[in-house]
């Protein structure tokens, strides 16, 4: 599972085109607009246009914290049924994980069972090569230099798995799978996204709490914000209702319903289902102070370079640089069969998006890019239609 850094891009394509699939998208008709932005009408046509190229089945949008909210949703619920898709729908939020898992480690620093400069090896001694060296906070900005495990053959959580997708993995076999490869780099010489970190989130919170990771996100965050459609589901392979299928491309066959499988490959890295309107609500408690120390969320918010001109990691946070001069706060998540984000502006603006996958090969350049755009910049701002940004 990739961190939604870049534009909706999926590697490898299939050889044929599973006969019964290649539906009219195109013709399905929006669902449920409500309300909206003083560019809603353009979000709403980069939408159709993620739809109508087949590269989703459907997406799903919501806006917030401005004068106007508004959501909506294009494209069909699954390719046979070709039902409309239900803008409150379920979806597997992936990397979007990282941020609640985030969340509980600041509150234990908060509470003094930890410090963001401590060692990893004084609380999970054993556990992590070279923990000595690395900090809790390189692990949650990706400093660490860990291997990524979803990247070792097997453990890929970006494309197809086949039967193993409904294995069971534990927490100390995907750490096991990363440390068998050498570290990117030295312990805060450079920044590599890698899920690995949050594996090792993960067993930090167990370690200091002795609750399961999952239990304390729900004490802490899900139930007290009454995000009763927020769900870690462990080792369930299915999703509440309702829910959008996404397809994956397999080689020879074309392409694959891609809905179900089972979680724990993400685990703490990007286990977690939910709406648009729940991770709003999340956004708005974080950004707003509600769930952490303002010292705390400082940190959170304190980026370091990943390479790129358009984004910042913080702790389990990415703050988006839009061409208009615009910054907001947020994450991504990238799974085999949905893409979705989570963005808000300092004045509270929020953009929230899930889409259920097809031939994501097919999605126009830029297309994230578009949708922020649209969702936070002024029209014919300067940036506008730059290379790999949307145009007039």
């Amino acid at each position: 599972m990739r961190h939604g850094l870049g534009s909706m891009t999926r590697r490898g394509t299939a050889t044929a085109v599973a006969a019964g699939l290649a539906l009219g998208l195109a013709q399905v008709p929006a669902q449920a607009d409500k309300g909206g932005p003083p560019r809603s009408k353009e979000i709403r046509a980069h939408m159709d246009e993620l739809v109508s190229s087949e590269a989703a089945t459907a997406i799903i949008a919501r806006t917030g914290g401005g004068k106007k909210e508004w959501s909506g949703s294009a494209g069909v619920s699954d390719l046979e049924s070709g039902g409309p898709a239900d803008p409150e729908g379920h979806f597997r939020i992936g990397s979007n994980t990282k941020t609640f898992v985030a969340t509980v480690l600041l509150q234990l620093v908060d509470e003094g069972a930890l410090s963001l400069d401590d060692p990893v090896e004084r609380h999970l001694p054993g556990t992590v090569p070279n923990g000595e060296a690395i900090t809790v906070r390189q692990i949650l900005n990706h400093t660490s230099g860990l291997y990524n495990y979803s990247s070792v053959p097997g453990y890929e959580i970006g494309s197809w798995r086949g039967d193993d997708r409904f294995t069971t993995y534990h927490p100390e076999e995907l750490l096991g799978a990363a440390f068998e490869n050498d570290p990117y780099f030295e312990p805060g010489e450079g920044w590599h996204y890698s899920n690995t970190n949050f594996i090792v989130s993960g067993m930090l919170i167990e370690r200091l709490t002795g609750n399961a990771y999952g239990d304390e996100i729900r004490a802490r965050i899900l139930d007290p914000l009454d995000l009763n459609d927020t769900s870690l589901p462990g080792t369930d392979h299915t999703l509440p209702d309702p829910h959008a299928r996404g397809y994956t491309p397999v080689e020879g066959e074309g392409y694959r319903d891609a809905t179900e499988y089972n979680p724990s490959i993400g685990w703490a890295a990007g286990e977690m289902i939910s709406t648009t309107a729940d991770l709003g609500r999340f956004l708005t408690a974080l950004l707003g102070g509600d769930l952490m120390s303002s010292e705390s969320l400082e940190a959170m918010k304190d980026t370091v370079d990943t390479g790129g001109e358009d984004s910042a990691y913080g702790l389990g946070l990415i703050e988006y640089k839009l061409d208009c001069g615009e910054s907001v706060f947020g994450h991504g998540g990238t799974e085999v069969a949905y893409v979705s984000g989570m963005t808000q502006a300092e004045d509270g603006r929020q953009f929230v998006y899930a889409a259920s996958l097809h031939k994501l090969e097919n999605a126009p350049p830029g297309a994230r890019d578009a949708l922020l755009d649209a969702a936070y910049c002024p029209p014919d701002h300067p940036g506008e239609g730059k290379p790999g940004r949307p145009g007039k």
